[in-house]
């Protein structure tokens, strides 16, 4: 072999020693998602007296194997009442399963039942043979870790992916304080993905941190989000139409004015277009790209009791009814205590009729009926973005919420 292969051989391999210790990297990092104290001291409870039989799903199996495509919701569905009480599921698992989050195809769950408690234990894969008794197996072995996607979600979070990167909302100051595109290259109409453009700030310049790249999200016709019950104006959500890097910042110079006379003009800071969802335009406003988080969903049901309402069906102003998988705003936030994770009953209206069986013809209103659930998955001041989970009939903005307990 000659020196210049032997030193691209060299290369080579050194390259893949890196990616695989970067995919180790990456696989420890995906699959350490944060578990809360409530979480782990709930686990704990349960895992040490166990879960009664009577909350138990009528038609529990005795034995399942985790598929892929699973999810933590679904298999708590198929075990308990009640989906959003996860965390008990895995303190049923606690012995066996350490973080919730790293739950794999092919682990077989046995349900076992004992004065009048239950518990479920985790098996290894279905595929996996139990060694002869005083056999001592000795072969080489690789530590690994399995990759992110393999690791069940606490839902599809494909629902929901596209749409975590795309809403925001806006109070009425944040709204006025947004900076603006002011102009394009060529005079151009309309902007797109590689696009140059030029931009102000409103209240301060926009000036380039030297340190890091600064994203913007790019939106327009900020629609203000209503109370259902008192009509004030809880938050705007602004429509989001793409994403945008700041080149140079904004600042002024000396130019000669049509009288001949030095004036100073603002030179608008320089943004490149990243990324579009519709084509932008003169006027659009922005906002700073919020950091990115690493969200865990663990459905669990709030603490005290909660009355709240939904404000909108996300998508459009003109949609007024919503289905499974499909978003809504609600009008529970932060100072409403309401955190990510959070499962809401939706309540049904009772109608109201006439009692023809009564020769006065009283007017009746029927009870209120749960209609499904929802699952709160982002936060704001006194907004919140829910994804309905299951219902019975169609939902309707106004419709009230409460705790599924």
């Amino acid at each position: 072999m000659t020196k210049h292969l032997m030193a691209k051989s060299r290369l080579a391999i050194a390259a893949l020693a890196a990616l695989a210790g970067t995919l180790a990297t990456s696989a420890t990092w995906a699959q350490n998602f944060p578990i809360t104290a409530g979480q782990r001291e709930t686990a704990k409870a349960v895992a040490q007296k166990g879960v009664p039989l009577s909350e138990l799903a009528a038609n529990a199996p005795e034995r399942y194997t985790v598929k892929s495509g699973d999810t933590l919701w679904g298999i708590s569905t198929l075990f308990l009442k009640s989906p959003w009480r996860w965390p008990e599921l895995w303190g049923m698992n606690l012995d066996d399963i350490k973080n919730p989050h790293r739950i794999y195809p092919g682990q077989i769950l046995v349900l076992e039942r004992s004065n009048g408690l239950a518990t479920l234990k985790v098996l290894g894969s279905a595929t996996d043979e139990p060694a002869p008794v005083n056999t001592v197996r000795v072969s080489p072995r690789t530590r690994f870790e399995t990759l992110p996607d393999f690791a069940l979600p606490a839902l599809r979070t494909s629902v929901i992916e596209a749409f975590l990167a795309e809403p925001m909302i806006v109070d009425a100051a944040g709204l006025s304080a947004a900076a603006r595109i002011v102009a394009t290259q060529e005079e151009r109409v309309l902007l797109a993905r590689g696009d140059r453009a030029y931009a102000r700030g409103t209240e301060s310049p926009l000036l380039d941190n030297q340190g890091k790249e600064q994203l913007f999200r790019v939106f327009r016709n900020a629609t203000p989000l209503k109370d259902p019950g008192t009509g004030e104006v809880l938050g705007y959500e602004a429509q989001y139409v793409g994403k945008a890097s700041l080149a140079r910042s904004e600042t002024t110079a000396d130019v000669i004015g049509s009288e001949g006379t030095t004036v100073s003009a603002v030179v608008p800071a320089t943004i490149d277009i990243i990324s579009a969802k519709e084509e932008m335009r003169v006027g659009d406003r922005l906002l700073p790209e919020p950091p990115k988080q690493f969200a865990s969903y663990t459905p669990h049901a709030p603490e005290g009791k909660v009355a709240g309402r939904i404000v909108s069906v996300y998508g459009s102003t003109s949609i007024v009814n919503a289905s499974q998988n499909q978003v809504v705003a609600i009008n529970l936030g932060l100072r409403d205590g309401i955190e990510r994770g959070h499962v809401l009953a939706i309540q049904k209206d009772g109608a109201r009729i006439v009692d023809k069986s009564d020769a006065t013809r009283p007017l009746m209103k029927l009870p209120d009926e749960r209609n499904g659930l929802l699952m709160v998955f982002s936060t704001y001041e006194r907004l919140s973005y829910a994804l309905i989970l299951e219902i019975t009939d169609g939902v309707r903005i106004g419709d009230r919420l409460v705790s599924p307990r």
